[in-house]
């Protein structure tokens, strides 16, 4: 049988958006792995009358609801009550809790337990009791009406500790299916052309299904296969992967991985090589993703930032009389700027970006968007201009260290540059 679930966050520092709602995209991610298909998350404040119109609403279109938040022991810890009261279920008192609660105060606090802890002893008579090793707000699951009623705390690591320890194994003994997912990353193709070509498949797929989703300057296409066992799904997965692969060609650039910089240190390491880096208007973002990742200094040599004219000139060796004649941000420069990046670090590719990032022309007219990317190597010296119109300023950065490091990923897998 096949379960749907809704997530009901509780809590008026939600909806005031004092916290991110981090619970739901846990949940989500777990029980997808599990088999269970999320349809719906409610955020809710602590208000017992719209939380019970939210339960009620739940309980009618799904047949597992999971609460998070509002087990606490303040007079706005609603959940339990309410949730109780939606269900047709009592609360009943549970003194080994309380037990354990006074235990948690005097061994982790240090302190005597308060008097309204008590009412974090009162559980829905009959239910599954979930442990909390992490704070004093104790879990449960109980059914009513064939509805999987799951109570979780908010706080994010109690949730996620009590969602490991316990709820996880009540929610798998619910479901022998399994739903297996993969990334598919892409750079330099825009959302509404990838799905132009792949509409077609798309629109007839059910299971496996494929779906795309537009990143700040990239496009990732998902596709998902459920089924009795993960041997099965990636069986069901793999025609889908390759066609995508196939359709797509250069300008997939790698399946289930962290991002563009992740492949290129990965290739690197595989042929032995290091790289050097040359930043002007992305101010050293590429050196930074790439030294962000575990081993960097086995594949990157270091990197120079070279935001004014003087210092591409004084420190890279660019030409005073090609910066006078070309100007900073020119094909010419890029070159001059990484071949400089690879000579002064002995890298044995090095990568170079000069360009307009706003929110103004630059001193010689060009545009804001306006960016010029140089790859020296030792097969020669090569460039590519970009245009990315009046983009935000952020965004120019990212899309061009995303250009840097594609060009360095095709340099080493010998796609066209």
């Amino acid at each position: 049988m096949a379960h749907t679930a809704e997530i009901i966050a509780v809590g008026t520092e939600l909806l005031l958006g004092n916290i991110a709602n981090t619970n739901a995209q846990v949940l989500s991610q777990s029980l997808s792995a599990l088999g269970i298909n999320v349809f719906w998350h409610t955020v809710v404040g602590d208000n017992p009358t719209r939380l019970r119109q939210a339960v009620d609403t739940a309980r009618h279109r799904a047949d597992i609801l999971i609460t998070t938040g509002g087990l606490g022991p303040t007079y706005d810890d609603l959940t339990k009550e309410t949730v109780c009261a939606a269900c047709g279920k009592a609360l009943v008192f549970h003194p080994e809790i309380l037990s354990d609660i006074a235990d948690f105060y005097e061994k982790n606090l240090h302190a005597p337990m308060p008097d309204n802890n008590r009412q974090q002893a009162m559980l829905p008579e009959g239910c599954v009791v979930f442990d909390n090793p992490v704070g004093t707000a104790p879990g449960c699951a109980f059914e009513a009406d064939g509805v999987h009623v799951l109570m979780l705390p908010g706080p994010p690591h109690e949730m996620v500790t009590m969602l490991r320890r316990c709820a996880e194994p009540y929610l798998r003994s619910l479901s022998r299916e399994i739903i297996v997912s993969h990334d598919i990353m892409t750079f330099g193709l825009g959302e509404s052309y990838v799905d132009q070509l792949l509409h077609e498949q798309m629109s007839h797929m059910e299971n496996p299904s494929l779906a795309t989703y537009a990143k700040p300057c990239e496009v990732r296409l998902r596709a998902t296969a459920k089924a009795q066992s993960a041997e099965q799904a990636e069986e069901m997965l793999a025609p889908v992967v390759d066609e995508v692969k196939t359709l797509l060609g250069p300008y997939v650039y790698g399946v289930d991985v962290t991002g563009l910089e992740a492949v290129c240190s990965s290739l690197l390491l595989e042929r032995g090589l290091t790289l050097a880096t040359a930043e002007s208007c992305t101010g050293g973002l590429i050196a930074r993703r790439i030294t962000a990742l575990p081993g960097a200094s086995r594949v990157y040599r270091g990197g120079v930032v070279s935001y004014w004219t003087e210092v591409k000139a004084a420190v890279l060796g660019v030409p005073q009389d090609l910066l006078d004649q070309y100007g900073a941000v020119s094909e010419p420069t890029a070159r001059a700027m990484a071949e400089g990046a690879r000579r002064i670090t002995g890298a044995d590719i090095a990568v170079s970006v000069t360009g307009v990032a706003g929110p103004d022309p630059d001193e010689r007219g060009n545009p804001v968007g306006l960016v010029f990317i140089g790859l020296a190597t030792p097969d020669g010296t090569f460039c590519r201009r970009t245009e990315s119109g009046r983009r935000t300023r952020d965004r120019i950065q990212d899309l061009s260290a995303n250009h840097a490091l594609d060009m360095v990923r095709r340099y080493l897998t010998g796609l066209e540059l």
